[in-house]
């Protein structure tokens, strides 16, 4: 939907639209009015003066902003006037009693994966090892796939059928909400329910993806849920819990969702905090600092408990772990010159494998974006014809790799019978294993404990670790998209852990750092290559291998293959952002923007109401405009000369003629809606629960009486003169956390608004349109 009406000029509006409805995954069949469509166009077509693009391979969906400014009306003030001081104590505690709320619950929820995983995976894997120690190799495979088709099957029915925006990691859609992007059921109930199970069946059957970045969406989807009182529409809401009814607050509450995710997830309290920081939000203070810190501590507590209980046996095959996931503090983390250049080359080759990798996963996911438009049974293919290629490269690859004989020291059980282990016997003999086998048919969590495990340089051969490399490498760039939820970490610390461990070879002679420890260093710079983050990034690592002394070789290796990254592309969660046709608001403004001054980019025409309108006026404008924000204009008697009293919502209007307070005569009656309205009745509502023009029963002689909209009215929006430099209002735009913009004229004597710039005015696709010559970089 648009946002306002932008200019006064009868100029036509230059939206990027013209798309077909029925192909837009976010909708569920429900039509939108002025569909915007954003992302990198691959086919554009243009007629006349209207600009149409048709996008292939990328996803279109219908946009809105968050109201995240302070609407400061007459109902706001004088709620604001008479809060007492028990209602604001109130307040704050309920702050925090949320805060403690979605740390339980994602810290159960996170727990509840982990055990799902190890239960569902382990029997798939001991029956398929049972069925290898009897010599029945092709049941064995049978089983095996069987298993892996049926789990990958059931994902992507729930995806396709319940909640096609749980497909994917879910970091992006959370960082573009927290941005102020409002797409349609990205934290819907049925997209965390789709999330939690899906995520679980996807990792369960073997594909190379992880629960991690699900982790951050379902905690978001959980404060979501908690913000908004529940859901009407499942029947689950509690009056108690709908104090947050507004999109400000929700955001903080968002926030500590997605910190909470990262803390269950990785086991990473501190990490979370940091991510929440550096990659999700786009706004900080300190208050939310506090209250993000304290919800993944709440998280770490829950998670203890658990896992405390798990050392009994009581949790089937889920292991004895505690809080660190990877122990690598065993090794000696001594290091010297060589160590330092060994680093060097580690970073040089994340920041290429990384780029190489962001690359291909775009192109991977724009193909499956076609896929994905011939419907639920194309998508469904599409995962199991994955589900059966992971299989078959994961039971057919350790056939190629040769037999190892077994360590001799007797503290360790060789083979591995039974339970997650390094040393898989597969098709050896007895007292020896097969290092391929120990890394494909385990869990990708004991995989990556394995890669990690530090004193064992030999245990797996040269020619295991590039074929590993090479099949995860390929295998997780094209799972990434199918419509199953899907995270990357664990295929990328997959990937940098394997040719970590190479390059720990390599430099064995020179080097003294244990190959375990070089896998870390491996896996944090493909981290860096791919998803660009620096600070967060480190503390989980270090968090998750509890290893403080390879501190400064980590710092070193993600800033070295950022670096060297930066270079080719964006980040991997930007690439998806804009994949989705997410509008996001970068923190910097693009150079061309410097060139153009803020009502270049306006469009009209303008439409505006007066203070006290006419209802059928109002009724027409809400009709036959998809607008959220109009501008409110008072003119004589009630002013000296034409001004600006304010801005006026969509939905605020709708609520207002549904309480039907009009007058037959222009005068003003905001006393009246004082009395009858406060505050809280304009806040808003959850997903799909607010007044819709459908829903309003105007007489046909009451569309010619007058409504006061002064009680309503922001009467002090956001201005700013139209000569600002495009780049200016962009930053301003975005820091101050903005849904709409007013333009001022710079003289007088002129109607006293230009225009109104939104979210929209600023997206390249949108200024490129308008200006053809200008280059973009």
């Amino acid at each position: 939907m648009d946002e306002g009406n932008h200019s006064a000029s009868n100029l036509p509006l230059r939206r990027e639209s013209g798309v077909d409805i029925e192909n837009l995954d976010l909708l569920d069949g429900k039509e939108r009015e002025n569909t915007t469509t954003y992302g990198e166009p691959l086919l554009t077509k243009r007629k006349n003066t209207t600009s149409q693009i048709a996008i292939v391979g990328s996803n279109v969906c219908p946009i809105e902003s968050l109201d995240y400014e302070i609407f400061e009306n007459e109902l706001f003030r004088q709620d604001w006037r008479s809060a007492k001081k028990s209602q604001v104590f109130q307040y704050v505690v309920l702050k925090w009693a949320f805060a403690l709320l979605i740390g339980l619950v994602t810290g159960l929820v996170g727990f509840f994966n982990n055990i799902a995983v190890e239960n569902i995976a382990g029997f798939k894997l001991l029956l398929t090892s049972d069925l290898m120690s009897d010599k029945k190799y092709y049941k064995a495979f049978a089983a095996y796939a069987a298993s892996n088709v049926g789990l990958a099957a059931v994902a992507a029915a729930l995806c396709a059928f319940i909640a096609p925006a749980a497909a994917g990691s879910g970091i992006p859609e959370v960082k573009a909400y927290l941005n102020g992007v409002d797409a349609h059921s990205i934290l819907a109930p049925s997209t965390l329910f789709v999330k939690i199970f899906g995520s679980i069946l996807g990792v369960s059957a073997g594909f190379v993806v992880g629960k991690e970045g699900p982790m951050v969406h379902t905690g978001a989807c959980i404060a979501s849920f908690l913000g908004q009182g529940g859901s009407r529409k499942y029947h689950l809401t509690w009056s108690w819990l709908r104090y947050f009814k507004n999109d400000r607050d929700r955001r903080d509450l968002i926030t500590c969702g997605a910190a909470a995710g990262v803390a269950a997830a990785f086991r990473a309290p501190v990490g979370g905090v940091l991510f929440a920081l550096e990659e999700a939000a786009s706004w900080w203070r300190s208050a939310l600092l506090w209250r993000t810190f304290f919800t993944t501590a709440v998280v770490a507590i829950v998670l203890r408990v658990f896992i405390q209980f798990c050392t009994t046996g009581n949790c089937g095959l889920f292991g004895q772990g505690g809080l660190i996931m990877y122990d690598v503090s065993a090794a000696s983390a001594t290091y010297s010159v060589p160590d330092i250049l060994a680093v060097l080359f580690l970073g040089i080759l994340g920041g290429i494998f990384g780029s190489v990798y962001n690359y291909l996963v775009d192109k991977v996911i724009r193909t499956y974006s076609i896929i994905h438009e011939k419907g639920a049974a194309a998508k469904i293919l599409l995962v199991i014809t994955i589900a059966l290629l992971t299989s078959c490269l994961s039971y057919g690859l350790p056939w190629f790799a040769v037999c190892q004989a077994c360590p001799t020291d007797e503290s360790v059980s060789c083979p591995t019978v039974g339970q997650s282990g390094n040393y898989k016997s597969f098709n050896c003999p007895s007292g020896y294993y097969n290092d391929l086998a120990s890394l494909f048919l385990n869990t990708n969590d004991d995989a990556i404990r394995n890669l990690f495990s530090t004193s064992t340089t030999k245990e797996f051969h040269i020619s295991s670790l590039f074929i590993f490399f090479a099949a995860v490498y390929f295998l997780g760039i094209i799972t990434y998209g199918i419509a199953i939820p899907s995270g990357l970490f664990i295929p990328v610390i997959l990937a940098g852990a394997c040719y970590g461990r190479l390059v720990g070879r390599l430099f064995e002679s020179i080097s003294a750092l244990d190959t375990g420890l070089f896998a870390l260093l491996g896996a944090a710079s493909f981290l860096g290559g791919t998803m660009r983050m620096t600070v967060s990034l480190c503390i989980i690592l270090l968090e998750l291998t509890n290893d403080l002394l390879l501190l400064p070789l980590v710092m070193l290796v993600l800033l070295i293959s950022k670096t060297v990254a930066d270079n080719f592309n964006k980040g991997i969660y930007d690439q998806i952002v804009k994949i989705k046709g997410l509008p996001y608001l970068e923190a910097h403004a693009e150079p061309y923007m410097r060139h153009l001054v803020t009502s270049d980019v306006v469009s009209g025409p303008l439409v505006t109401f007066s203070g006290i309108e006419k209802v059928g006026r109002i009724l027409d404008a809400l009709r036959t405009t998809g607008h959220n924000g109009f501008p409110v204009i008072d003119e004589p008697p009630f002013s000296d000369a034409p001004e600006l009293s304010g801005l006026v919502l969509r939905s605020h209007l709708l609520i207002l003629l549904k309480g039907k307070i009009f007058s037959t005569d222009r005068v003003v009656c905001g006393a009246e809606i004082l009395r009858r309205f406060a505050a809280f009745d304009f806040a808003k509502a959850g997903s799909g629960k607010g007044i819709k023009l459908e829903d309003l029963d105007i007489e046909e002689e009451e569309m010619d009486m007058y409504v006061d909209l002064h009680p309503i009215t922001n009467a002090s929006p956001y201005t700013v003169v139209e000569t600002m430099s495009l780049a200016k209002a962009a930053i301003l735009f975005r820091q101050l956390g903005l849904r709409h913009l007013c333009l001022v004229p710079k003289s007088q004597g002129r109607p006293p608004i230009v225009g109104i710039l939104t979210r929209h005015d600023f997206m390249p696709e949108h200024i490129l349109g308008l200006y053809p010559h200008i280059k973009a970089h």
